[in-house]
């Protein structure tokens, strides 16, 4: 079984609601950060142009690409300039450092 990386980012006022469909999708991890950016969608009224977002950092099997990637987009779709990118990232090892020993895909 592979392991995946799923990096998604979205509008921050998406992202309790994403937050809480993985939760009871039983997505074992997530880590957010707060990002400044642009790409598709550019704030030219303020001056560096950066919109603020929430990116999310998923580890998973691959069997579950499509199925979470496929819950960020119904949450966090307004269909409009601005909302996001999810990007899929193979992963050829994950550890745990607190066993210092490999994370199977089982585990996550």
């Amino acid at each position: 079984m592979k392991l995946k990386k799923l990096v998604a980012i979205i509008r921050n006022q998406f992202l309790e609601e994403v937050e809480g469909r993985l939760v009871e999708m039983r997505v074992k991890g997530i880590s957010v950060t707060k990002v400044k950016g642009y790409g598709e969608y550019a704030n030219f009224f303020n001056p560096d142009w950066l919109v603020t977002h929430s990116r999310l950092e998923i580890f998973t099997e691959e069997a579950r690409v499509e199925e979470i990637a496929a819950a960020i987009m119904a949450v966090a779709n307004t269909g409009m300039e601005g909302d996001g990118i999810i990007a899929v990232i193979p992963v050829s090892k994950l550890y745990r450092i607190r066993t210092k020993s490999e994370i199977t895909p089982e585990e996550l």
